[in-house]
Parts: structure tokens; C-alpha cells; sequence
């Protein structure tokens, strides 16, 4: 893999893993055009996805210390027969909250494999269907009342909303962060702590991604070298750190409609392709080395 490859790889990564516009859609489309399917880079991949973790640690560096503070004291306590989940304090409150959201993965996990191969197939309908489904919800999110609540005021059923929504973005072309600050804002959340909420809550859904990859990876000859890696880490989380800032900038000024404009416009894209595609009989660009008379006539 050369050096430019890595880095146009991290930037997209760094993107779309936290502009609300869907890092599992675009790598779909991506793999559709070039044929790319990303076999052998696995290793890669997790590494572009810990750079990430980089840029959320970064920013929310004291809420997630003080989350793990409160874990620490929570297993102590649950060993010296202290434990209370009545009396527990706001802090302790909150992490409860991230674990049920959480949680409300395990479910959604039983259909991961229906869930990927939609993005493995040779069409991309089902991806720009997806697109618009993210543009629905960020369309409706930014419709609805402003609401009040900060992090101490999160309930139970709040958590588990966040988290049902965080499940159904594993279809490809729905974004996890834009279907989490979306519903987070649906349960009256301030944007502000509904954009901190969200990607504090992506923590275990992509260390959980990254493990997976490095478990498929293993035994799989990476083509890619030491700089490549080390760049693309870098410029992951560069642009990862950048592309969080953006967000919290656009929630602060109102001008989020940008993201379910883009996604609208996209997903009617994708879908017209895919229906051209349908109808043809074959992709509308012949990736890179694949020979002429291997693509069927309609």
C-alpha cells in the first residue's frame, strides 16, 4: 500500500466515523467502484479505527477519566457489599446509562451477519436506501424542540432509545453517530450532551470492531507496510479530532441540516445507480483490472 493510499484511507475514515454520514455506508460505496474489498488490509483498517479512539479520548479526555474513575469505585464497592443502584450518584447514574445503551447491542449482534452482507452483495440499493433513512432521522432531529436535559438527567429509557438506534445503524448507509445524536435529541437531550453522549457511547461499539478485525486479520498477509500504518494512524486521528469539533461547532450554530441534505442528495444517487445497475446487468464502473468480457451484456 503506498503512502497516498493510507492517507486518503484515514481521511476517510477520520470522516465519516464521526460526521454523521455513515463510515460503513461509504466504505460500501467505495468497495462497490473499485473492487476493493479490503481483504488482507484488516489489520490496517483496525488501526485507522484505534486513531479514531485517539481523536474521542482527546476531546472528551475528562469525561471519559471520570467514567472510568466511577467504574473502579462501582467494582469496589460491589465487592465490599456497598453497591447501590437507588442511591447512586450522578456519575455512577451516567455510566449505568452507557452500559445499558450498550447493552442494547447484544440483540442486534445475533443479525450482524445479515446486517454485513448487504454490504458484501454486488448491489448497492440497500445502501442508499439506508442513506435516506439517515437523512429522515437527522432531518426530524433537527425539526424537534430543543430540549433540556444534561448528562445527570439521562433516564433509563433514554439509555435504552440511544441504544436501540445505535443497533440499527450496523446496516450499512446508517450513520452510528447521527442515529445516536438523533435520538438523543428525540429523549430531549441538549445537543450538546447528546453530540458528548454519542461519541463517548462509540467507545466499546469500535473496540469491539477493532478486536474483530485483528481476529480476522490474523494469519493474513497485510501488503501494507510500517509508515503507511503509522500515517494512516496519525492522520485518523487528526482528522478524527477534527471532524468531532466540526460537529459540536455545526450543533452550536444550527446549521446540522447540512449532513441530512447531503445524505438525501446521496441516497437518491445511490439508489438511481442501483437501479441502473439492476437493469444493465452490470456495475456502471468496471473496477481496475477486471477485463471487459467479464462484465455480462444486458
Amino acid at each position: 500500500m503506498s503512502i497516498l493510499s493510507a492517507i486518503l484511507q484515514a481521511i476517510i475514515q477520520g470522516i465519516t466515523e464521526f460526521l454523521p454520514i455513515s463510515s460503513s455506508g461509504h466504505l460500501s460505496l467505495y468497495q462497490h467502484f473499485t473492487g476493493n474489498s479490503g481483504e488482507g488490509a484488516l489489520m490496517f483498517s483496525a488501526l485507522l479505527h484505534l486513531g479514531t479512539l485517539v481523536a474521542v479520548f482527546t476531546v472528551f479526555r475528562r469525561q471519559i477519566y471520570e467514567l472510568f474513575m466511577e467504574f473502579i469505585y462501582m467494582v469496589k464497592d460491589i465487592f465490599t457489599g456497598r453497591f447501590s443502584v437507588k442511591n447512586a450518584s450522578p456519575g455512577r447514574r451516567l455510566l449505568f446509562m452507557y452500559i445499558i445503551s450498550t447493552a442494547m447491542l447484544i440483540p442486534f449482534a445475533l443479525f450482524k451477519g445479515m446486517f454485513e452482507s448487504f454490504s458484501e452483495d454486488s448491489s448497492i440499493l440497500m445502501e442508499g436506501i439506508c442513506f435516506l433513512y439517515t437523512s429522515a432521522i437527522l432531518f426530524m432531529a433537527d425539526r424537534v424542540k430543543k430540549g433540556g436535559k444534561r448528562s445527570a438527567n439521562i433516564k433509563y429509557k433514554d439509555a435504552v432509545t440511544i441504544g436501540f438506534f445505535q443497533g440499527v445503524a450496523l446496516l450499512p448507509g446508517v450513520s452510528r453517530s447521527g442515529s445516536t445524536i438523533s435520538a438523543g435529541q428525540f429523549c430531549g437531550l441538549t445537543r450538546q450532551t447528546a453530540v458528548s453522549y454519542s461519541f463517548i457511547l462509540g467507545i466499546p461499539a469500535i473496540l469491539a470492531g477493532c478486536i474483530v478485525e485483528v481476529k480476522d486479520g490474523i494469519g493474513q498477509e497485510t501488503g501494507v507496510g510500517f509508515l503507511p500504518c503509522l500515517i494512516g494512524f496519525i492522520v485518523a486521528a487528526i482528522v478524527g479530532f477534527l471532524a468531532i469539533k466540526l460537529v459540536q461547532a455545526l450543533m452550536k450554530s444550527d446549521k446540522f441540516k447540512v449532513f441530512w441534505i447531503y445524505t438525501a442528495v446521496l441516497g437518491v444517487v445511490v439508489i438511481i445507480i442501483a437501479i441502473i445497475e439492476l437493469a444493465i446487468g452490470h456495475p456502471l464502473v468496471i473496477p481496475a483490472g477486471q477485463a471487459a468480457a467479464d462484465i455480462p451484456v444486458a
